[in-house]
């Protein structure tokens, strides 16, 4: 700092360097509520001293205000005032006042202000909670104390506690629904989200309103807090302000959402390393959702017992349930505080006893307490007790309320108390682009889905899977191959494979039936099987059902998986499911339970035969002579039949029967059966690279291709059919879009030039910060004829193009190609064939060049 420095530039440079020390300090210590303590401290030397050089001292009074005030300010964060004027302030005050303001700004802090006299902040306060709570927390900087005194007492006399507390409730649930979603669970808001400091900061509010204290010690001496409780959160406090400290010195600005830019250096700072089971950056996240969870739990413990505090004029209604629980107000409630430490099996009783009551709102603030403290109770000897086991089975067998109560015990730690393996899954997060829940957050999803399945309410919604559950014996046993199924996430290896000792070992300890015991393993075994097939193999080829048939063996094994498979795809994110998926998986199911009803073999002939006749079935609906396809179908063999669907079929016989043998490229488009996209059909003289331009083509169109089935007829002509969704953003008519590609598409098709590749684009922000190393993997087929290209890889504009290209350039013909994005993951499979594979040094390059295109 040079001699000739003004004293804004002192000021600006002294606070510049204080910041910089206290980040330097922090870094080495990791002491939170230090560095919020000394940082405000240091704002209010300088505020202080500003103050007095600008002659305000006599004139008016600053007061910190929020969290300024509560003594907690972040790197980042506003510094929020309160400069209290005298009811008549002479344009003196007020231009010192404007300059003041000025001069904050210009020493680099972020201000937040506002400029009141005493009567306007008591009005503006009785009409606005949010005034209200940030005049609630705040401390004398500077200038006469007297003023400030008797705003403060006059705010205190104007306070209702009880309007307060409504208030502020009301607000936390708006904000928790503002907060809940799909993007707030992968980049959470640590001051906002539900389990943020923002819940803490509610409880304190209250309490503080209702004359009970404004921290957590003194909430222990007015016994609305337990020592155990007060550790807990103030641990759980700590790791949200070192959380949101490290996001505002790595961002260098107000950032309060982990996002993925910045989650692996947190995880760094946190002194976390990848490991082969977790990244640092989900160890992190645990780490947080943690954290968040106690607060969220202690929150709703705390609020309700601020509830009965500030409430506690209202009569008690009672009403007996049992020895252990009655009614206290609409809520379940316990007999005796110590219920759980004398009859440890009630915790269990007490989840059924609430499911069995759905007229009662929840748990009464005793009955919370009790509850959460109950915990420590579930060990080995509880786990072993055949009453409890049967108490916790009897959850699954009740008509109504499993998903809820799996909820409750999940929320209050009963859960994964009660099955470890669970409780290690709790908080943890999956970057792998298409499950946006914690895997404990997901797996309840599924046990909701399946739930939702047989419920009358929702038949509208899934009727065939609500007629398939309802059907179905003995349906806890789907419940708990939910429950299982990915219990065994972040341990290393297999998680399917993993989750069938832990799945094993619950059933036979809880006393299955042997065949129930074998059916949960197994569905949790295999639940990721008729996903991968539908999504991957050519479902309509009689050899693939085949094998799937063989694999579940029992049309009961068939229905479980089925109805497992939809309601996991359905848990992992709102946009991994569709109508495609759904159509996929349910032909499927169908086309495999008539081969277990012929007694487990397809007779190939009578399989193809019986398509023929659905097809001509459907031509004679659109008035197609009699034999009008015999044309066509003298040039296809029965590898075309193998692969196409009757509609399919009758689709092409009925567009293509007059004009067999055309010049030029012929492109016709439909609506999908399932009306979620398009069908596109290719007829063209065969010739290098169509593939890859009808895949370019797409690709610059910004269509996203589903499914693809490339066919070459006996005459040389290729017959290709394209499933393909529109862009997400497209608001024009079906007719325009299939106008559009069948002229667009076939003068591409046409032009005598090279293949023209879409522009890359943009990878999405999580790819970015989560890359997927490439994978490459070719084998050759089960009849040993063709070869199936296996890809993993992150999605983005035009990938499939440019495999396409590599594949063209190769001299490779696709003949089928599956589609499927998982989020931001690419999983595709092609069948292939060409002289360049039975060369093992081409094969490797090959797949070199594969690799290559897959990093572009």
């Amino acid at each position: 700092m040079t001699l000739a420095a003004t004293p804004l530039q002192r000021w600006r440079q002294t606070l510049a360097d204080k910041r910089q020390q206290l980040a330097d300090a922090y870094r080495a210590d990791r002491d939170a509520p230090a560095f919020l303590r000394h940082y405000s401290q240091a704002v209010d030397q300088a505020l202080a001293e500003l103050w007095r050089e600008q002659g305000l001292d006599e004139l008016a009074t600053l007061a910190a205000v929020g969290g300024y005030g509560r003594g907690q300010l972040f790197p980042s964060s506003d510094v929020d005032i309160l400069i209290l004027l005298p009811d008549q302030p002479s344009s003196e005050t007020n231009d010192k006042v404007s300059h003041f303001i000025g001069l904050m700004w210009d020493i680099g802090l972020e201000i937040g202000h506002s400029v009141r006299t005493t009567d306007e902040c008591l009005r503006e306060a009785a009409g606005d909670i949010t005034i209200e709570t940030n005049l609630l927390e705040n401390r004398l900087v500077a200038g006469p104390a007297e003023p400030w005194r008797k705003l403060m007492t006059r705010l205190e006399a104007q306070r209702d506690p009880l309007a307060f507390f409504e208030g502020k409730t009301l607000e936390q649930q708006q904000r928790h629904t503002r907060h809940f979603g799909v993007s707030n669970n992968l980049e959470p808001n640590l001051k906002e989200s539900p389990g943020g400091l923002r819940d803490l900061h509610t409880i304190l509010w209250i309490s503080k309103a209702a004359g009970l204290g404004d921290n957590w010690d003194s909430l222990v001496r007015r016994g609305i807090l337990t020592l155990a409780e007060a550790r807990l959160i103030k641990h759980s406090e700590e790791q949200l302000q070192k959380l949101r400290i490290d996001l505002h010195l790595l961002a260098r600005r107000r950032e309060d959402r982990l996002i993925f830019d910045l989650q692996q250096q947190v995880a760094q700072a946190w002194g976390l390393a990848d490991t082969p089971a977790k990244r640092a950056s989900e160890q992190l996240m645990q780490l947080y959702f943690r954290a968040a969870k106690t607060v969220n739990q202690l929150n709703g413990i705390l609020l309700p017992n601020l509830r009965g505090r500030i409430y506690s004029q209202v009569p008690r209604v009672t009403q007996h349930i049992n020895e252990y629980f009655h009614a206290v107000n609409g809520m379940l409630g316990i007999r005796e505080v110590n219920v759980f430490d004398k009859h440890p099996h009630a915790i269990l009783e007490a989840f059924l006893t609430l499911q069995r009551h759905p007229e009662l709102s929840g748990f009464a603030p005793r009955m919370l307490r009790a509850l959460w403290h109950g915990r420590s109770q579930i060990n080995d000897r509880f786990r072993q007790d055949p009453r409890n086991r049967a108490t916790f089975m009897q959850i699954f067998h009740e008509p109504a309320g499993l998903t809820r109560t799996l909820r409750r015990m999940n929320l209050y730690g009963t859960l994964g108390q009660y099955l470890p393996n669970f409780g290690q899954i709790v908080g943890q997060m999956q970057h792998d682009l298409f499950h946006v829940y914690t895997v404990d957050e997901h797996i309840l999803m599924v046990v909701r889905n399946l739930r939702r399945f047989a419920i009358s309410a929702y038949n509208h919604e899934y009727p065939f899977l609500s007629r398939l559950i309802n059907d179905f014996e003995r349906p806890e046993v789907l419940y708990l191959a939910g429950l299982f199924h990915d219990i065994a996430k972040g341990r290393g290896g297999d998680h399917s494979q993993l989750g069938i000792a832990d799945a094993e070992a619950f059933c036979r300890d809880h006393g299955l039936p042997p065949e129930d015991c074998e059916l949960v393993a197994w569905l949790v075994g295999h639940h990721l099987t008729m996903s991968s097939i539908a999504q991957k193999q050519d479902i309509y080829d009689p050899e693939t059902v085949q094998r799937f048939a063989d694999l579940v063996q029992t049309p009961r094994r068939l229905a479980a998986l089925y109805l497992l498979t939809v309601a996991d795809i359905r848990g992992t994110s709102p946009k991994v499911w569709n109508t495609w998926k759904a159509k996929l998986l349910e032909d499927l199911y169908h086309a495999t339970l008539r081969v277990l009803s012929r007694g487990g073999e397809i007779d190939l002939a009578s399989e193809l035969e019986a398509r023929k006749n659905q097809a001509r079935a459907q031509l004679r609906l659109h008035a197609i002579p009699d034999g009008a396809e015999a044309g066509l179908w003298a040039q296809l063999d029965t590898v075309y039949f193998l692969r196409h669907e009757a509609k399919e079929i009758a689709w092409h016989a009925r567009v293509l029967n007059r004009q067999l043998s055309p010049d030029l490229p012929q492109v016709r488009a439909r609506l999908a059966d399932d009306h979620e996209g398009l069908q596109v059909l290719i007829y063209s003289p065969d010739k290098p690279e169509l593939f890859a331009r009808a895949c370019a083509f797409f690709g610059r169109t910004n269509y996203s291709i589903a499914d693809a089935k490339v066919y070459t007829t006996r005459h040389g002509y290729a017959l290709d059919t394209f499933h393909v969704f529109v862009p997400e953003h497209h608001d024009g008519d079906y007719r325009d879009m299939i106008n559009f590609i069948e002229f667009e598409l076939a003068a591409a098709l046409a032009a005598d030039q090279p293949v023209q590749l879409p522009p890359q684009g943009r990878i999405s922000r999580h790819l970015k910060h989560f890359p997927i190393t490439p994978q490459v993997s070719i084998r050759p087929d089960d009849r040993d004829n063709d070869f199936i290209l296996s890809i993993v890889a992150g999605d983005r504009p035009g990938l499939l193009a440019r495999i396409a290209k590599v594949l063209a350039d190769y001299r490779l013909n696709v003949q089928s190609a599956k589609i499927m994005t998982l989020g931001g993951r690419a999983e595709d499979s092609f069948q292939i064939s060409g002289s360049a594979l039975k060369d093992d040094k081409t094969s490797l390059a090959l797949e070199a060049a594969l690799i290559a295109a897959l990093r572009v």
